[in-house]
């Protein structure tokens, strides 16, 4: 459910997300991967993936509904010219590493915007990479960006319980894959041990 939750926050709640527009993914971690099944199931037309070692998971990301997926292991120059060339004209961005990657690809996007008039709404969700990002100042002027976080704060409680249920019907549906291995309360010592464990651990209370 939490993987899920930050990207389905985000374009349920702090953004006006319709179906057909495109998104822009920076992060391809377990979040990440998610964040592109919602935004799949939410009607994205197109969703680019953006990550460090990202050819691990770029089967998997295919499978998910990625339509593209930009390595970040690259120089800066080169990362900056394949995003401008898979993400110049998305409608939204899930961040969730921040930090210089951020910086990288905001100038990177917006610089090979075709219509810099058209809206783009960046939302930070997390901050793996960093908890700054240097940000041009030219950015913010030279398109019609939007920049907004998402989370506990700036989602209330009550959107929280209101998205909850959509969320755990599309889960139960079938509507998004939750890869994760069901592990016993009495098992946790080991489970958590288990540093290199895929899928996602979730600790049940039976025995």
């Amino acid at each position: 459910m939490n993987p899920a939750m930050g990207s389905w926050m985000a374009l349920r709640q702090r953004v006006r997300f319709e179906p057909g527009q495109s998104v822009l993914v920076l992060g391809a971690g377990n979040a990440g991967q998610m964040a592109v099944q919602v935004a799949r199931l939410l009607g994205a037309d197109r969703i680019v993936v953006a990550g460090r070692r990202i050819e691990r998971v770029a089967a998997r990301l295919s499978a998910a509904g990625a339509t593209g997926v930009v390595s970040l292991d690259e120089e800066p120059d080169v990362v900056a010219r394949r995003l401008g060339e898979a993400a110049s004209e998305v409608d939204a961005v899930l961040d969730f590493l921040w930090g210089e990657p951020t910086a990288v690809a905001m100038a990177a996007v917006i610089t090979a915007r075709a219509d810099r008039g058209k809206p783009l709404s960046w939302i930070e969700v997390g901050s793996v990479a960093g908890q700054t990002a240097a940000i041009p100042s030219a950015a913010l002027r030279a398109a019609r960006l939007t920049v907004v976080g998402s989370g506990q704060g700036s989602v209330g409680a009550r959107e929280y319980l209101g998205e909850l249920p959509a969320l755990a019907e599309a889960i139960t549906a079938g509507g998004l894959d939750v890869d994760a291995r069901a592990v016993p309360l009495a098992d946790v010592e080991r489970a958590w041990a288990d540093t290199g464990a895929s899928p996602r651990i979730v600790i049940t209370p039976r025995p």
